[in-house]
């Protein structure tokens, strides 16, 4: 949102094209914002748990805002590297649900309809959704990344 926000505003200051980054990035935060609306059904976090998802957006948005106004590079590879991570970890929860150290529960309405996935998908199902397009955002963001050097 912010690094949308930004070429938004940059776009019209300039009077220039953004060369399709603006909806590339908020479609990005759209999605993203979906990925927290679905864990969130799924894990049910308690009010303090919501009040701290509450702070550490709050924190990374004024941040990233700040490393963005600097360098919309640096802030895109940034985001790169934590995709990467990001991958790894939906991985490694991929295999803790198929060790069954983490219960394969049903998707939850909003997951189903979002990723168009069947009415039975588990969250087994959700997780790969999840690192796919976690994925996809990596690449975007080097990609941008690379194209601002």
């Amino acid at each position: 949102m912010v690094a949308g926000t930004l070429r938004h505003l940059r776009a019209l200051r300039r009077m220039e094209s953004d060369k399709g980054w603006i909806q590339t990035l908020l479609n990005e935060a759209e999605n993203e914002r979906m990925h927290l609306m679905t864990f969130v059904e799924i894990a049910k976090p308690s009010r303090f748990e919501r009040f701290l998802i509450l702070m550490a957006q709050g924190i990374f948005y004024n941040f990233y805002f700040i490393v963005y106004l600097c360098s919309p590079r640096t802030a895109h590879r940034i985001v790169g590297y934590f995709e990467e991570e990001a991958v790894f970890s939906y991985t490694e929860y991929l295999a803790d649900i198929d060790s069954g150290l983490c219960e394969n529960v049903a998707a939850p309405e909003i997951a189903i309809e979002y990723w168009d996935l069947p009415p039975d998908a588990r969250l087994r199902d959700v997780v790969l959704a999840v690192r796919d397009d976690e994925a996809h955002h990596r690449d975007v963001n080097h990609h941008f990344s690379d194209d601002l050097s």
